[in-house]
């Protein structure tokens, strides 16, 4: 318990990287530390917490100018749902996991969405800040999900439903962003991964969540938010032991989108010639 404590001392709820940036990342569920409070009322282990985490998607975000890594795990509130149902209270609510030992009491849940309303105030900020200086700007919404959800040694679920990559645009204007969206996915599974391409497929699995959502209605004409979700392919979703060199060559896939995305969110953002 005092070591939890410690690290919580260490870490701070996220960690924001502003450089005044047309591109942003945001790795919304990296985090795995929970407050003391809520620790000792979970009936869940850190392994199976974690399973169901997004570990290592902040280091991604380094690809982007502008980011923001959430240090605290979706298990003490998750800001990628709407904020009624943003503190896992049922098992209905995750996964039917038996989440806690006692019913959350009212002021660890309301403790726990000031922190959500913290980093949605955060993220105006930031957005705003980016409207105002560069009209339009492009989020990447960096997650991750498994891939072998029947157990450690079960088949790996259905390729031809869980892709790789899952983009996520289900939210947005999708012809409005198209320009964006379409070249973005072509790069990414055209990029050289080990002598071959990657699955990389659009709302199929997911369909972006509160962020996106969120950001769209608020930024209807600005916000282009690319929820990324990534296979757990580059680790062990049931031992969390990560490949590293999977996680970098992810990393590096990711990366090598930006020149055309940077590119094409220019050209999103001059104004059109006008006809005479």
């Amino acid at each position: 318990m005092n070591n939890q404590i410690e690290k919580n001392k260490r870490y701070p709820l996220w960690e924001l990287k502003n450089s005044n940036s047309p591109l942003i990342a945001v790795a919304l569920h990296n985090g795995h530390f929970i407050s003391p409070q809520l620790l000792n009322l979970s009936a869940l282990d850190d392994l199976e917490r974690l399973r169901e985490e997004d570990p290592y998607t902040g280091s991604w975000t380094s690809m982007a100018p502008t980011s923001i890594v959430v240090n605290r795990s979706r298990f003490e509130v998750d800001l990628n749902r709407p904020r009624l149902r943003a503190v896992y209270q049922s098992p209905e609510d995750a996964w039917g996991l038996n989440l806690w030992k006692q019913p959350l009491p009212l002021p660890m849940v309301q403790s726990a969405l000031t922190f959500y309303d913290d980093f949605y105030a955060q993220m105006e900020l930031i957005f705003n800040q980016a409207q105002a200086q560069w009209g339009q700007f492009v989020v990447l919404d960096l997650h991750s999900y498994n891939g072998r959800r029947g157990g450690a040694n079960a088949p790996l679920d259905s390729q031809a439903l869980n892709p790789e990559i899952n983009i996520g645009t289900g939210t947005m204007d999708r012809q409005r962003w198209a320009g964006l969206i379409d070249p973005f996915i072509h790069d990414l599974a055209q990029f050289n991964f080990f002598g071959r391409n990657l699955d990389v497929r659009e709302n199929v699995k997911f369909f972006g969540g509160e962020l996106a959502r969120w950001a769209h209605q608020k930024y209807p004409d600005s916000a282009c938010v690319l929820s990324v979700e990534v296979k757990k392919f580059f680790m062990n979703e049931w031992t969390g032991q990560v490949d590293q060199l999977y996680l970098d060559m992810v990393g590096s896939a990711l990366a090598s989108t930006i020149p055309a995305l940077m590119h094409n969110l220019e050209v999103v953002r001059r104004p059109l010639p006008i006809a005479i």
